[in-house]
């Protein structure tokens, strides 16, 4: 028992004075291996490993191509689209901020990126047409999430790896989880749009979305390429994002023909910058997952929770409510390299499917997006709105509840994520 209330001790300790996730799991795994007077190296050898495999390409392919959407144009007319669809029904502009995170997380695969993306373009419009500056930032921070649900989605990779299951698999199993939880927002921004008097844009002239459809049929391509290939079985999850950087490149260059210089230099800054984040944090939590394995704490953990009840519902309910709550602190990356290992066992013991459990795992983490205090996506719509998280937070709440209600439907009822993945054969 010693080496984990070592590993822990350290953990939480490092967190309460603030330390960097990262620091903080590296330095735990470390910790525990000092403590035991053994040799690390091996612990390095299998971190490194963690990283060093051939999915997690996927993973600065995916960020680039996201970002040098926005350089290309590609995001500003999948906006518009999504804009001149929603029209000028109650909470019209609030559909749109929907739409256009559906259209770019089926891009990006970052809820991060997607907030970005949407919120430098949506926020303003929404505060210009009398939507409040905290309630307009909440619900682009709130859809802005669906990034990580709706494929591609790095957050999925990561499992994927994780848990050694198809990555495909779990992209075919995210396509109905991520349209009932833009179903969820969509329902309670109405209902809040209705009661605030909130609208959409202006009425649309015939002919007008035909035309913004006419000119951003590349942008609407870019999903349809990318899944396409990968569902087809023409590339995989990895070439699939490779081909997106590169169908990225040839739009913005020689179809838009707004890609420059300085935006392609910007991406390539901030891809260099988020992808080293994400794989120094795969690494220390491999490492940090070994010491958890190699303690056997996931068997302990999974005899305490058996020994609670053998209620599958009831075991469901404490897991959503874990997760949620650790995901209001932790990064999502760490969260699923910490938490796969030590439940994935659990649930697959209780006959859950691995890849159910893993979209489950994966939309808990999307509420994490807009959950103070770490909440990505609720700083990004703070900076863009120019209001304070607090004010965010508060205004999120509703669209939280509902993305809870739906977490608990897709993990009562697997078929919701299941019968696509079963319909293509997988």
């Amino acid at each position: 028992m010693t080496a984990p209330i070592i590993l822990f001790g350290m953990f939480f300790l490092l967190l309460l004075i603030g330390a960097p996730i990262v620091v903080a799991l590296g330095a735990s795994a470390l910790s525990v291996y000092l403590a035991a007077g053994d040799d690390f190296v091996s612990l390095v050898q299998t971190a490194w490993n963690a990283v060093d495999s051939f999915p997690i390409m996927a993973l600065p392919a995916f960020i680039l191509s996201g970002a040098l959407m926005q350089s290309a144009g590609i995001s500003r007319r999948l906006v518009h689209i999504a804009e001149l669809m929603a029209g000028p029904m109650a909470g019209g502009l609030g559909f749109s901020a929907i739409l256009a995170s559906m259209f770019f997380g089926a891009i990006s695969g970052s809820g991060p990126a997607t907030t970005a993306a949407v919120g430098m373009l949506m926020i303003p419009a929404m505060v210009d047409r009398g939507y409040g500056r905290s309630y307009s930032a909440a619900l682009t921070a709130s859809s802005g999430g669906l990034g990580v649900v709706i494929p591609p989605s790095i957050p999925m990779v990561i499992y994927g790896v994780t848990a050694s299951e198809s990555i495909t698999k779990l992209f075919l199993a995210g396509i109905f989880p991520g349209i009932m939880l833009a179903g969820g927002l969509m329902i309670a921004n109405y209902a809040i749009s209705k009661k605030k008097g909130y609208t959409g844009s202006p009425e649309r002239q015939p002919g007008e979305l035909k035309k913004a459809c006419r000119e951003g049929i590349w942008a609407i391509m870019a999903p349809v390429v990318i899944l396409g290939g990968i569902y087809s079985g023409l590339f995989t999850p990895t070439e699939a994002a490779v081909v997106s950087v590169f169908y990225t490149l040839f739009v913005g260059i020689f179809i838009h023909k707004e890609l420059k210089l300085d935006g392609f230099k910007e991406s390539l800054n901030s891809t260099t910058w988020l992808t080293g984040r994400v794989l120094i944090i795969m690494f220390t939590a491999t490492a940090f997952g070994r010491i958890l394995v190699e303690n056997d704490i996931p068997g302990m953990i999974a005899e305490s929770l058996l020994d609670l009840t053998g209620s599958l519902p009831l075991i469901w309910l404490i897991v959503i409510a874990f997760l949620i709550f650790i995901g209001m602190f932790l990064e999502t990356l760490a969260t699923i390299m910490i938490v796969t290992p030590v439940l994935l066992p659990v649930m697959v013991s209780l006959g859950v499917d691995p890849i159910h459990f893993g979209v489950v795992l994966v939309c808990c983490c999307e509420i994490g997006f807009s959950t103070p205090p770490l909440g990505e996506n609720m700083f990004i719509g703070s900076s863009i709105a120019k209001v304070s998280i607090e004010e965010i937070s508060v205004k999120a709440l509703p669209f939280v509840l509902v993305e809870i209600l739906v977490v608990l439907l897709l993990a009562f009822f697997p078929d919701l994520t299941l019968w696509l993945p079963n319909l293509f054969g997988y």
